[in-house]
């Protein structure tokens, strides 16, 4: 990889924005790679949490408009939007639990790619914006989906009208992240909740992820029915069984994903 760093450790794959002379802003070579990072991840059973960070400091500082546009010259902007918009399918569509770990700035695309995991984890020197509107351009990267799931349909215009730059404690309070803690423990808070992820469920999680991701297009009818077919199949695994015997030995469960 090229503007990626991409690491295993014992079910925990680490995603790393690797252009740090540039805040990690995203070329068209890292749509690329992230595009097929994230649909080989899907496909590996063995990369049970996903975590996203950014290198030298800063998280991810957009889309790179250096070029004129967030393409290259071989495609139409139109063409290149669609290619982002393939990116940000393939982020949602991760069968794993995702975790966006913000050490710095995170605006514009940057920051609704962290808005788009499942969690956020961001250091107390974490700043976000929803900065499009003071490049003279409308929100993308999903950020007109997640941010009113998130906020509320006024703040999440306020965000992106005004492309305000707030604190980390600002998008907590505003329900943006999941947790802010001091710059020091970012990693170490992040490495135990990624480890916590890991021995979970794999099947069952994934299906957690789906179920709420889906709450807000489908009725309590349709919940309730994806529910029933959800439990149907962990009570089908060899995991949940494995979860009933602990339970009776009083141990910890060992999961497989199968």
């Amino acid at each position: 990889m090229e503007t990626i760093e991409v690491s295993r450790n014992e079910g925990v794959v680490t995603i790393t924005l690797a252009r740090p002379e540039k805040k990690n802003a995203i070329n068209a070579v890292m749509w690329d790679e992230l595009l097929a990072t994230f649909r080989a991840i899907a496909d590996e059973p063995a990369d049970r949490v996903v975590v996203i960070t950014g290198a030298g400091g800063a998280f991810c500082s957009g889309a790179d408009l250096s070029g004129g546009g967030t393409g290259n010259a071989e495609r139409h902007q139109l063409a290149s939007m669609r290619h982002v918009a393939d990116v940000c399918l393939a982020l949602h569509r991760l069968p794993q639990p995702v975790i966006a770990k913000v050490g710095g700035v995170a605006v514009g695309a940057g920051a609704n790619l962290a808005f788009g995991c499942d969690l956020i984890v961001a250091s107390d020197e974490a700043r976000f914006s929803e900065i499009f509107a003071r490049r003279g351009l409308s929100v993308d990267f999903g950020g007109s989906w997640v941010l009113p799931r998130l906020v509320g349909m006024h703040r999440a215009k306020e965000l992106a009208f005004f492309a305000d730059i707030i604190s980390a404690k600002e998008a907590a309070d505003l329900g943006l992240v999941n947790r802010v803690v001091p710059a020091g423990d970012l990693d170490r808070f992040v490495e135990d909740w990624a480890r916590r992820l890991v021995a979970g469920p794999p099947i069952a999680l994934a299906q957690t992820k789906r179920l709420l991701s889906n709450a807000y297009a489908v009725t309590l009818e349709q919940a309730l029915e994806d529910e029933g077919w959800a439990q149907t199949v962990n009570f089908s695994t060899a995991d949940t069984a494995e979860a009933m015997q602990a339970f009776l030995a009083k141990r910890d469960p060992r999961f497989l994903g199968r």
